[in-house]
C-alpha cells in the first residue's frame, strides 16, 4: 500500500508541477487552447495516442473484445495503429494545420463555421460536441475506478472524485501545453508498463506458448480452437469493432485537434511515425493481453460482474510493485483523454457556441476565465453522470463509448474530410450529416437502455449495439455528404476558392531552413 501511495503522489505531483510551468504559455486563448501552433512531433504525437487510448481501452474494450473473440481481437489494435493512427495522420495532418491557421479556426466546430460561411454550423457542431463528449468522460471514470477499487478497496465514487479534481487543476492552469507535456510523460508510462504487464501476466500460465496452448482448448460454439483463431469466431463483428474504433477518430474534436497545434512539415512527418509506433505498442499491446481473458474468468464470473471486471480480474494476482504500475499506466491513459476531452469541450462551448450568441465579443482574459469555468463544469457533470451510470442497468464502457464516438463521427467525419479536400461541398451536406448522426445514435442510446425494441425487424441489424450503428453512421455519411452536396449547389460558401488559396501559398523562407539534393529538389 505504501508503495502504490507514493508513487500515485510523484505522479500527481509532477503533473500539477508541469500545470503550474505551463501557466505562462497560456495567457491567451491561442495560446491556451492551441499552445501557440508551435508544438513539436514528440509532443503532438504522443498526445494524440494518449487522448486516444484510455481506460476504456484498457478496461473496458480490450476486456469484451479479448473475451468475445480471443487473440484475435490483437487485430483491433492494429486496425488502432494503421487505420487510426497512421492514415489520419497522412491524410488529414498537413491540409488541416494549413487549412485551419488559413481560416484562424481553434477548434473543429470553428472550422464548419468559417469554412461553411455559417455560425448555425459551428454553434450545433459545439453543442453536438459538448453533449457527446460527456457520456465519454464518464466512461473514463468508470474504467478507472474499477481498478483504483480493485488495488485500494476504495469506494467508486471516492475514485471518480480524486480523479476529476486533480485533472481539472492542472487542465485549468496550464491549458493545452500543460496536456501536451503531461501527456508526452504519460506516454512513456503506458509504453513500459503495457510491456511489464503482458510480460507478467502471460507468466502466470507458464508464457506465451503455453497460454496459447491452453487457450486453444477452450470450447466454443463455432468452432474448436476458435479462440486462436486468425480472425476469432466472429469476423465480421471484429470488422464491425476495428472500424468503429479507427475510422472514429477521423472525426473526434479532441484528436482532430492535435493537427491544429502541431508546428510545422517536418513535425508532421515525425510525428505520423511516432504516433503509428506508440499505437502498435499500447494498442496492440491492451487487445493482445485482453485476448487471453478466458485463462483468468469463468463465464459464471463475466456474466455476474459484467465485462468490465475481467481485466481488473486479471491483475488482481500481480505483485503490489506491478498492481502500483499498471495503476499509474491507466491513470495515465485515463487522465491524458480525460484532460484532452475537457479542454475541448470547454473551448468549444466558450468560442463557438456563446461567443456567437453574443452581441459583442468577449476579450481574451474573459474567453479564459469562462473557458476554465466550463472545464470544472463539465468535469462535475461527467463525474456525476459516472457515479450513477455505475449503479444502472448500462454498466459497461463500451456501449457509452460506442454512442459516444458514433455521434461525434457519424456527425463530423464526412464533412471534416471531404470539407478539406472537395471544394463543392454543401452546407446542406453539412446539416444532413450533424442530423443523420445524432439522430441514429439518440435512437441507439433509446435502444441500449430498453425504451425501443427493434428485435424481429430490420432496423434490429443496424442497433443491435452502438457499435454496428456507430459505423452505420460513419460509412453512410461518406455517402449523405457528396450526394446532398451535388443536389443543393447553391448552399455552397461564395469564397471557397480562396479558403483553399492557402494549400498553394508562396512562403519565403531562409535559405539555412532548406535541404536540397544534387539536383536542386528539395
Amino acid at each position: 500500500m505504501v508503495i502504490k501511495l507514493l508513487l500515485l503522489i510523484i505522479f500527481f505531483t509532477v503533473f500539477i508541477f508541469v500545470g503550474i510551468k505551463c501557466r505562462f504559455a497560456s495567457k491567451d486563448v491561442n495560446g491556451y487552447v492551441l499552445g501557440g501552433r508551435t508544438v513539436g512531433p514528440w509532443l503532438t504525437a504522443f498526445a494524440y495516442g494518449t487522448s486516444y487510448f484510455s481506460a476504456v481501452i484498457f478496461v473496458g474494450y480490450a476486456g469484451q473484445f479479448g473475451w468475445n473473440f480471443g487473440i484475435a481481437s490483437t487485430w483491433i489494435g492494429l486496425g488502432n495503429a494503421f487505420l487510426g493512427s497512421l492514415l489520419p495522420w497522412v491524410v488529414l495532418g498537413r491540409r488541416t494545420r494549413i487549412m485551419t491557421q488559413h481560416l484562424n479556426s481553434k477548434t473543429m466546430p470553428d472550422f464548419f463555421g468559417q469554412r461553411f460561411a455559417s455560425s448555425g454550423l459551428k454553434i450545433s457542431a459545439s453543442a453536438i460536441t459538448f453533449l457527446f463528449l460527456i457520456p465519454y468522460t464518464a466512461s473514463l471514470f468508470n474504467g478507472l475506478s474499477r481498478l483504483f477499487k480493485m488495488a485500494f478497496n476504495v469506494d467508486y465514487s471516492v475514485c471518480v472524485i480524486v480523479m476529476a479534481v486533480f485533472t481539472a487543476v492542472y487542465v485549468i492552469i496550464g491549458g493545452y501545453m500543460a496536456t501536451a507535456i503531461n501527456d508526452f510523460i504519460q506516454g512513456i508510462i503506458m509504453l513500459v508498463g503495457i510491456i511489464a504487464v503482458i510480460y507478467t501476466v502471460l507468466s502466470k500460465n507458464g508464457g506465451f506458448m503455453q497460454s496459447l496452448a491452453l487457450m486453444s482448448e477452450i470450447e466454443s460454439p463455432v468452432m474448436n480452437g476458435a479462440y486462436t483463431s486468425f480472425f476469432g469466431p466472429d469476423p465480421f463483428y471484429l470488422l464491425i469493432v476495428v472500424l468503429l474504433t479507427s475510422l472514429g477518430t477521423w472525426g473526434l474534436p479532441q484528436m482532430v485537434g492535435k493537427f491544429y497545434a502541431i508546428k510545422n512539415e517536418h513535425s508532421i512527418k515525425r510525428g505520423t511515425m511516432i504516433s503509428t509506433l506508440f499505437a502498435i505498442v499500447v494498442a496492440g499491446g491492451c487487445f493482445f493481453l485482453g485476448g487471453f481473458a478466458r485463462l483468468f474468468n469463468s463465464v459464471e464470473q463475466v456474466r455476474e460482474n459484467g465485462f468490465d471486471s475481467i481485466v481488473p480480474s486479471m491483475l488482481s494476482g500481480l505483485g503490489d510493485m506491478l498492481i502500483a504500475v499498471v495503476l499509474i499506466l491507466v491513470l495515465s491513459a485515463s487522465m491524458s483523454t480525460l484532460s484532452s476531452l475537457v479542454l475541448t469541450s470547454s473551448s468549444t462551448l466558450t468560442l463557438d457556441f456563446i461567443n456567437p450568441l453574443r452581441k459583442k465579443r468577449l476579450p481574451d482574459s474573459q474567453n479564459l476565465f469562462v473557458m476554465r469555468l466550463f472545464i470544472a463544469v463539465f468535469i462535475v457533470i461527467s463525474a456525476v453522470i459516472a457515479i450513477v451510470q455505475a449503479k444502472s442497468k448500462v454498466t459497461f464502457i463500451a456501449q457509452l463509448m460506442g454512442i459516444s464516438w458514433g455521434a461525434l463521427s457519424g456527425s463530423f467525419f464526412a464533412p471534416f474530410f471531404y470539407g478539406l479536400y472537395w471544394k463543392k461541398v454543401s452546407k446542406a451536406s453539412v446539416i444532413s450529416s450533424f442530423c443523420f448522426g445524432c439522430s441514429i445514435m439518440i435512437v441507439q442510446l433509446f435502444v441500449s437502455i430498453g425504451f425501443i425494441d427493434f428485435s424481429g425487424s430490420f432496423f434490429n441489424f443496424v442497433f443491435r449495439n452502438s457499435l454496428y450503428s456507430g459505423v452505420f453512421c460513419m460509412l453512410s455519411s461518406l455517402i449523405i455528404v457528396p450526394v446532398v452536396s451535388l443536389l443543393t449547389p447553391k448552399t455552397c460558401p461564395a469564397n471557397v476558392e480562396e479558403m483553399f488559396a492557402g494549400y498553394n501559398a508562396t512562403h519565403m523562407v531562409m535559405a539555412k531552413e532548406i535541404l536540397t539534393d544534387e539536383n536542386g529538389k528539395q
